[in-house]
């Protein structure tokens, strides 16, 4: 192990001094250390909204005139023969007898 090796801790310090803070509010709160009463009313702004009719911006565009269409055209093809040889080889074969019906009278 080097000499100067440090270790941190995993929890890092600042989350401790939050929950310190969160703490010491909470107790001073149960404690009635702080007390809060609310002494007038509140209301909401008033916001008063004008608009006045928009228009999008207007384009004129020019663009590049494109034909699709086919052409007869010269290419290479590889070709590829393919013969028939005659080979003898040895393929499975299935024999069937069919059973004896055993109440069938000997002829």
């Amino acid at each position: 192990m080097a000499d100067n090796e440090t270790r941190s801790s995993s929890t890092p310090g600042w989350l401790i001094a939050i929950i310190v803070i969160v703490g010491l509010v909470v107790a001073a709160f149960a404690f009635g250390l702080v007390n809060i009463d609310q002494v007038g009313t509140g209301s909401m702004p008033k916001v008063k909204l004008e608009t006045t009719a928009g228009e999008a911006p207007k384009f004129d565009v020019t663009t590049a005139k494109i034909d699709l269409g086919t052409k007869q055209e010269s290419v290479n093809v590889p070709t590829v023969d393919v013969g028939i040889k005659e080979k003898t080889v040895t393929v499975p074969t299935i024999s069937m007898e069919p059973a004896k019906d055993p109440n069938a009278k000997d002829k």
